[in-house]
């Protein structure tokens, strides 16, 4: 079926002729949503490692002052600009996502299409419109080709992120069907990102959303130029559906309700700085908790059951940064000591704490049928711990932040204030938070950031 439909040109169509109307007031009031949550990941992803190196090469060999690079002094073109705001924004492990892609949008979209309105001096309606077609062509992509590319060993947000982002920031662009076409043509050749890092500590995983952002950008700026690019990128012989998905594409999720159906309205906000895969657990020790408080001493073992992708991070090895981020024995823990995981809770003086090792050592994860089953639909969880005084289970359907479960617009102010206000101090992050509400005045934006 995927071969044999435009897949391609139909989306190239809907968004070549999509208008600010056509959003509605939930699709616009969500997309400032997202541009709000963006901030804050990013602002407070700024100061991480992996973001302060990106900075600093790009700081050496581009002298632009075009577009903002957030949490600092630094400007650069936006393309770079793209690619540094986009590190920093995965840099934490505290950035939005979506539940059928295994994805994070707001990286790569977001990231591409600030720098470009910033440099054009975009309205906001345009940088509305662009940021909510970005999301839904490229969280529509990600779900269709979920968990196939995953078990292929790629990293959705690269994979699909480099398509939305280039969408988005042609549309930011005014391209016609044709200048759409090309442009995700031309993203098609810069598709990629590994998950080897799992395991590993590999920062790399960081620089995934900045590069599909960089990459998203120059792709709709060379498409606007008259550079073509294959307008059969996702259904050809060649393309992206055999390259990366092989078997199994969706091409009903893909398309069914384009337009209509919007599917930005159901990505999620992150409560805690580490992998989705892990809220699932740390809900249930915090339900748990909030019922009857669990004593870490008691502790004996924990067992997790889940769905088939958390159940890959099941490792003990919490060394470094990432590691930890990406590990249900270490979230398991180091909730069940300290409550609320923040990020100092994925630091080293955390990490090298002999009580955390203690009970990360006995948690157990594996694959449970049921779990797997509602997956990717849901993000199931079962804890059972077992304790001095007995054994206690709860099973955690969808995780704080989901669309069935959602964080709040205030919560979400909240979010915002608490990371990034150490950065930027509370004053910016209410300007901030002010501006992205109204969204009348993107040059004040652009201005306290």
């Amino acid at each position: 079926m995927s071969e044999q439909r435009r897949i391609t040109m139909e989306l190239a169509e809907w968004a070549g002729s999509a208008t600010f109307a056509d959003l509605g007031p939930e699709v616009v009031h969500q997309s400032k949503r997202v541009i709000l949550d963006y901030l804050a990941a990013t602002l407070v992803g700024s100061q991480a490692d992996s973001a302060r190196i990106v900075q600093d090469y790009l700081a050496t060999i581009d002298p632009s002052d075009a577009a903002t690079v957030y949490g600092t002094d630094l400007r650069l073109s936006a393309p770079n600009a793209a690619l540094a705001n986009g590190t920093a924004t995965h840099g934490l492990e505290i950035d939005d996502g979506y539940t059928p892609g295994a994805y994070h949008p707001g990286g790569p979209n977001i990231s591409a299409i600030l720098a470009a309105a910033e440099v054009h001096r975009s309205s906001p309606e345009d940088i509305l419109l662009a940021t909510a077609i970005g999301f839904e062509l490229s969280c529509r992509l990600a779900g269709a080709g979920h968990p196939q590319t995953w078990a292929n060993g790629f990293h959705n947000t690269p994979l699909a992120g480099v398509f939305g982002a280039a969408a988005g920031v042609a549309k930011l662009l005014g391209a016609d069907v044709t200048q759409m076409a090309n442009a995700l043509g031309l993203a098609g050749s810069h598709a990629g990102g590994l998950f080897e890092f799992l395991g590993q500590g590999a920062e790399v995983k960081r620089l995934h959303a900045g590069k599909a952002a960089r990459d998203g950008l120059v792709c709709a700026e060379l498409a606007m130029r008259g550079l073509t690019g294959p307008t059969t990128v996702f259904e050809g012989e060649r393309g992206y559906i055999h390259a990366f998905v092989r078997e199994g594409f969706k091409t009903d999720f893909m398309m069914d309700g384009l337009g209509s159906d919007w599917h930005v309205l159901r990505t999620y906000v992150k409560p805690y700085p580490c992998c989705r895969h892990l809220h699932g657990p740390i809900d249930a020790i915090l339900a748990m908790q909030a019922e009857v408080p669990i004593d870490p001493k008691a502790v004996r073992s924990v067992e997790v059951e889940t769905y088939l992708a958390a159940s890959r991070h099941g490792l003990a090895n919490f060394g470094d940064f990432l590691d930890a981020q990406m590990s249900i024995p270490y979230a398991v823990a180091v909730t069940t000591i300290g409550g609320v995981p923040g990020l100092e809770q994925f630091g080293p003086e955390w990490r090298n704490d002999p009580e955390v090792a203690r009970i990360a050592g006995s948690v157990t994860v594996s694959l449970a049928k049921d779990c797997d089953d509602d997956y990717p639909s849901m993000r199931p969880a079962r804890v059972r711990i077992h304790t001095d005084s007995g054994s206690r289970e709860l099973r955690i359907d969808q995780p704080y932040g989901e669309p069935s479960n959602p964080v709040s617009d205030a919560d979400l102010d909240a979010k915002l204030l608490r990371l990034a206000g150490p950065i930027v101090g509370d004053d910016r992050c209410k300007r901030i938070i002010e501006e992205t509400w109204s969204f009348e005045r993107p040059s004040e934006l652009f201005g306290v950031l």
